[in-house]
Protein backbone atom coordinates (compact mmCIF):
# COMPACT_ATOMS: atom_id res chain seq x y z
CA UNK A 1 0.00 0.00 0.00
CA UNK A 2 1.33 3.45 -0.92
CA UNK A 3 -0.19 5.52 1.91
CA UNK A 4 -2.00 4.91 5.18
CA UNK A 5 -4.12 8.08 5.27
CA UNK A 6 -3.97 11.82 4.74
CA UNK A 7 -2.62 13.13 8.05
CA UNK A 8 -3.24 16.89 7.90
CA UNK A 9 -3.28 20.06 5.81
CA UNK A 10 -0.86 22.86 6.69
CA UNK A 11 -1.67 26.55 6.27
CA UNK A 12 0.77 29.40 6.86
CA UNK A 13 -0.82 32.44 8.51
CA UNK A 14 0.34 35.85 9.71
CA UNK A 15 -1.95 35.99 12.76
CA UNK A 16 -1.95 32.58 14.45
CA UNK A 17 -4.27 33.65 17.28
CA UNK A 18 -6.95 35.01 14.92
CA UNK A 19 -6.77 31.98 12.62
CA UNK A 20 -6.97 29.60 15.59
CA UNK A 21 -9.98 31.48 17.01
CA UNK A 22 -11.73 31.32 13.61
CA UNK A 23 -11.34 27.55 13.32
CA UNK A 24 -12.32 27.03 16.98
CA UNK A 25 -15.52 28.98 16.24
CA UNK A 26 -16.09 26.68 13.27
CA UNK A 27 -15.91 23.72 15.64
CA UNK A 28 -12.32 22.46 15.47
CA UNK A 29 -10.39 21.85 18.68
CA UNK A 30 -6.76 22.65 19.37
CA UNK A 31 -4.87 19.38 19.83
CA UNK A 32 -1.43 20.88 20.42
CA UNK A 33 0.64 24.04 20.11
CA UNK A 34 4.42 24.23 19.71
CA UNK A 35 7.35 26.26 18.44
CA UNK A 36 9.72 24.95 15.80
CA UNK A 37 13.29 26.00 15.06
CA UNK A 38 16.75 24.58 14.65
CA UNK A 39 18.84 22.70 12.13
CA UNK A 40 16.42 19.77 11.73
CA UNK A 41 13.51 22.10 10.94
CA UNK A 42 15.67 24.12 8.52
CA UNK A 43 16.71 20.93 6.71
CA UNK A 44 13.18 19.53 6.46
CA UNK A 45 11.76 22.81 5.14
CA UNK A 46 14.74 23.73 2.96
CA UNK A 47 15.00 27.13 4.64
CA UNK A 48 17.56 28.78 6.93
CA UNK A 49 16.88 30.28 10.33
CA UNK A 50 13.32 28.99 10.73
CA UNK A 51 11.40 30.18 13.78
CA UNK A 52 7.71 29.29 13.76
CA UNK A 53 4.76 28.84 16.10
CA UNK A 54 2.20 26.18 15.25
CA UNK A 55 -1.22 24.88 16.27
CA UNK A 56 -2.63 21.49 15.31
CA UNK A 57 -6.41 21.44 15.17
CA UNK A 58 -8.91 18.63 14.59
CA UNK A 59 -12.51 18.23 13.52
CA UNK A 60 -14.93 16.86 16.14
CA UNK A 61 -14.72 13.35 14.67
CA UNK A 62 -10.90 13.49 14.75
CA UNK A 63 -10.58 12.39 11.12
CA UNK A 64 -9.32 15.70 9.70
CA UNK A 65 -6.49 17.78 11.14
CA UNK A 66 -5.36 21.27 10.23
CA UNK A 67 -1.92 22.65 11.08
CA UNK A 68 -1.66 26.43 11.31
CA UNK A 69 1.87 27.88 11.21
CA UNK A 70 3.12 31.40 11.85
CA UNK A 71 6.67 31.92 10.57
CA UNK A 72 8.63 34.60 12.42
CA UNK A 73 11.72 33.88 10.28
CA UNK A 74 12.76 33.76 7.55
CA UNK A 75 10.43 36.22 5.84
CA UNK A 76 8.24 34.67 3.16
CA UNK A 77 7.16 36.06 -0.19
CA UNK A 78 4.04 38.20 -0.35
CA UNK A 79 0.77 36.82 -1.64
CA UNK A 80 -2.65 37.89 -2.83
CA UNK A 81 -5.10 37.41 0.03
CA UNK A 82 -7.99 38.15 -2.33
CA UNK A 83 -7.01 35.51 -4.92
CA UNK A 84 -10.13 34.10 -6.60
CA UNK A 85 -11.31 30.52 -6.22
CA UNK A 86 -9.85 29.53 -9.62
CA UNK A 87 -6.23 30.46 -8.76
CA UNK A 88 -3.89 27.45 -9.04
CA UNK A 89 -2.97 25.77 -5.78
CA UNK A 90 -4.99 24.64 -2.79
CA UNK A 91 -7.91 27.02 -2.93
CA UNK A 92 -10.38 25.96 -0.26
CA UNK A 93 -11.20 23.69 2.64
CA UNK A 94 -14.70 22.22 2.90
CA UNK A 95 -16.49 21.48 6.15
CA UNK A 96 -19.83 19.71 6.52
CA UNK A 97 -22.04 21.65 8.95
CA UNK A 98 -25.47 20.95 10.39
CA UNK A 99 -26.73 24.57 10.35
CA UNK A 100 -25.12 26.67 7.63
CA UNK A 101 -26.88 29.90 8.62
CA UNK A 102 -25.75 29.65 12.25
CA UNK A 103 -22.15 28.77 11.35
CA UNK A 104 -22.02 31.55 8.75
CA UNK A 105 -23.29 34.15 11.24
CA UNK A 106 -20.77 33.05 13.91
CA UNK A 107 -17.86 33.13 11.44
CA UNK A 108 -18.90 36.52 10.07
CA UNK A 109 -18.52 37.81 13.63
CA UNK A 110 -14.86 36.70 13.25
CA UNK A 111 -14.46 38.68 10.03
CA UNK A 112 -15.49 36.04 7.46
CA UNK A 113 -17.01 37.39 4.24
CA UNK A 114 -19.16 35.59 1.71
CA UNK A 115 -17.24 35.05 -1.54
CA UNK A 116 -20.45 34.62 -3.56
CA UNK A 117 -23.89 33.61 -2.31
CA UNK A 118 -25.46 30.81 -0.32
CA UNK A 119 -26.91 28.43 -2.90
CA UNK A 120 -28.79 25.16 -3.00
CA UNK A 121 -27.06 22.40 -5.00
CA UNK A 122 -29.78 20.19 -6.46
CA UNK A 123 -31.69 18.63 -3.55
CA UNK A 124 -28.50 17.62 -1.74
CA UNK A 125 -26.74 20.60 -0.14
CA UNK A 126 -26.82 24.25 0.76
CA UNK A 127 -23.35 25.61 -0.03
CA UNK A 128 -21.34 28.77 0.25
CA UNK A 129 -17.74 29.93 0.06
CA UNK A 130 -16.47 32.34 2.70
CA UNK A 131 -13.14 34.08 2.96
CA UNK A 132 -11.75 33.71 6.46
CA UNK A 133 -8.55 34.88 8.12
CA UNK A 134 -5.51 35.31 5.89
CA UNK A 135 -7.79 35.05 2.84
CA UNK A 136 -8.39 31.33 3.40
CA UNK A 137 -11.45 30.20 1.45
CA UNK A 138 -13.71 27.86 3.41
CA UNK A 139 -16.68 26.08 1.86
CA UNK A 140 -19.58 25.32 4.18
CA UNK A 141 -21.85 22.45 3.12
CA UNK A 142 -25.14 21.57 4.82
CA UNK A 143 -26.84 18.36 3.69
CA UNK A 144 -30.50 18.95 2.86
CA UNK A 145 -31.67 15.58 1.54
Amino acid sequence: MAIQRMDHVGIVVDDLAAATAFFVELGLTVQSEWSAEGELVDRVLGLEGVRADNAMMATPDGHVRLELSKFHAPPGPGRDRRAPANTPGIRHLTFAVDDLDDVLARLQAHGAELVGEVQRYENSYRLCFIRGPEGIIVELAQATG
